[in-house]
């Protein structure tokens, strides 16, 4: 991996004001997810979507994930491929994906036995226009 790896970037269509899925108890669609925590007091809906997302971005094997994710040349990454890599058993890496997943970091895509993990831009993209100023 190399060191531009790490730097995960929104597609062009994903901005500040990007409309993507509404996470579960979100605004609807056609609606930012979350603004700017320092452009405004955010009520509670906007904080607890917020944190679900900072807070799986607070452990360095998620971190590391995401980081595979975005360097991959297809964009996408087989489960079974992040246990070497990682050093961590398959269960602890789908531990990491689930809590990725709920956040709406990551999607997963079952194909017969193991499941494909992608990167959810817009998502990421949100989080990071939330701290923008």
């Amino acid at each position: 991996m190399n060191s531009r790896a790490a730097t995960i970037e929104p597609t062009a269509a994903a901005g500040p004001a990007a409309a993507g899925p509404a996470p579960e108890g979100g605004p609807g669609p056609g609606t930012p997810c979350c603004p700017s925590v320092l452009a405004a007091p955010l009520d509670e809906s906007e904080a607890a979507s917020l944190a679900r997302g900072f807070s799986a971005l607070s452990d360095p094997v998620r971190l590391r994930v995401l980081s595979m994710l975005a360097d991959s040349a297809s964009g996408e990454v087989c489960v079974c491929d992040f246990v070497d890599p990682l050093g961590k058993s398959q269960p602890t890496i789908s531990h990491h994906l689930k809590i990725l997943s709920e956040a709406g970091l990551v999607r997963g895509d079952r194909r017969g036995r193991w499941v494909w993990y992608s990167l959810e831009r817009e998502r990421l993209a949100e989080l990071r226009a939330a701290i923008d100023t």
